[in-house]
């Protein structure tokens, strides 16, 4: 998860459609990036109704607080894992106003060559 500050309602919102699509592994980068990783946690906890769920549906969250966007995605590819569920697809989700897919992508390709 990148992004810029955004309303607590809107984080919430989007925090609430990553865990119900099934989002296992949500990583933040960028701005604010500890309050996404609280924001998944409780909607985690709140869609689970603060119960114990098995180890297959335990979403994992982590920020990166301080490090670059290639070395997040570097860990995204080569560090992020799951106890129970192999994690095989990256969807990055980025928020901001202006696009930077550009940037994106070409730190994604260059971490998968081992440049990052």
């Amino acid at each position: 998860m990148l992004g810029e500050n955004v309303s607590v309602d809107w984080q919430t919102l989007v925090s609430n459609w990553l865990v119900r699509s099934g989002c296992l592994y949500m990583m933040a980068w960028g701005v604010a990036c500890g309050s996404w990783d609280d924001s998944v946690d409780w909607a985690f906890l709140e869609a689970t109704g603060y119960e114990e769920v098995p180890d297959d549906q335990f979403v994992m969250t982590t920020w990166h607080d301080g490090e670059s966007l290639p070395e997040t995605i570097l860990f995204a590819i080569q560090d992020a894992w799951h106890p129970t569920v192999s994690l095989k697809d990256i969807v990055i989700v980025d928020i901001r106003a202006e696009s930077r897919e550009g940037e994106i992508m070409e730190a994604y390709s260059n971490a998968l060559d081992g440049r990052a």
